[in-house]
């Protein structure tokens, strides 16, 4: 059934992005918990998330800030891990790109791999729906993941806080990139993506502050590509 009205676009919003409460909320804890360990003062942590909200360059960024890599470093690597956003903002311009700068401002904030999936999948479904609704659609599923965030990093803080310094929550952050890519490996391209970015990462591990991750992750994209593009040939 069409949405119809802001008010139910908006609510609509909200429903559909409930249930991704499910991924936002262990990893909100984690971030928490991993910043805590690291060494990361309560205010600092929340202040991370809430300026960056993103899981995969937050996580990224804590480990680089963990090896003692530069500033530079750490905010080129993260952003290249959220150069995502860059095409998610493309595939977002024709259906808010009309709104008020301020809007489009909030949009740009708000714009997180679930905002666009779910925005995407409903523009597509109603092409139909007016520039209210599609913004009050897309507050509605941002309005229920970005507190969620928020809260459960606050939450994993304080959890981080009363787990004792020698027990060690470093092996946590492989496990969460590992749960966190394992269900993009979807096609060939995405496999040989990974194996490629991998071996990389292994055979330039020796490169100063990590820098080998991010030329991994370049060949890693390029042998993506170039399977894709063998495979649609």
């Amino acid at each position: 059934m069409a949405v119809r009205g802001v008010k139910s676009s908006y609510w609509k919003g909200v429903r559909d992005g409930a249930p991704f409460l499910l991924v936002v909320l262990p990893f909100g804890m984690l971030f928490g918990v991993l910043a805590t360990e690291a060494g990361l003062p309560m205010f600092d942590t929340l202040a991370f998330s809430v300026v960056v909200v993103a899981g995969a360059a937050q996580f990224t960024a804590m480990q680089l800030m963990q090896d003692n890599a530069p500033t530079v470093i750490v905010i080129i690597s993260a952003l290249a891990v959220n150069l995502r956003m860059a095409m998610y903002s493309a595939a977002m311009t024709p259906h808010l790109g009309e709104l008020p700068v301020w809007k489009r401002a909030v949009a740009a904030y708000l714009l997180l791999d679930q905002t666009y999936a779910s925005s995407a999948i409903q523009y597509e479904r109603e092409p139909d729906m007016t520039l209210s609704e599609r913004f009050a659609y897309f507050l509605g599923v941002a309005s229920i993941i970005c507190p969620g965030w928020y809260g459960f990093t606050l939450v994993g803080v304080m959890m981080g806080a009363a787990v004792p310094p020698e027990y060690g929550l470093d092996f946590a952050l492989p496990i969460a990139f590992l749960a966190m890519i394992g269900p993009a490996l979807r096609t060939g391209a995405h496999v040989a993506a990974a194996l490629v970015a991998v071996t990389a990462a292994l055979l330039l591990s020796v490169v100063p502050y990590n820098l080998g991750m991010l030329v991994a992750a370049l060949l890693g994209m390029m042998a993506g590509a170039e399977v894709e593009r063998r495979t649609q040939a």
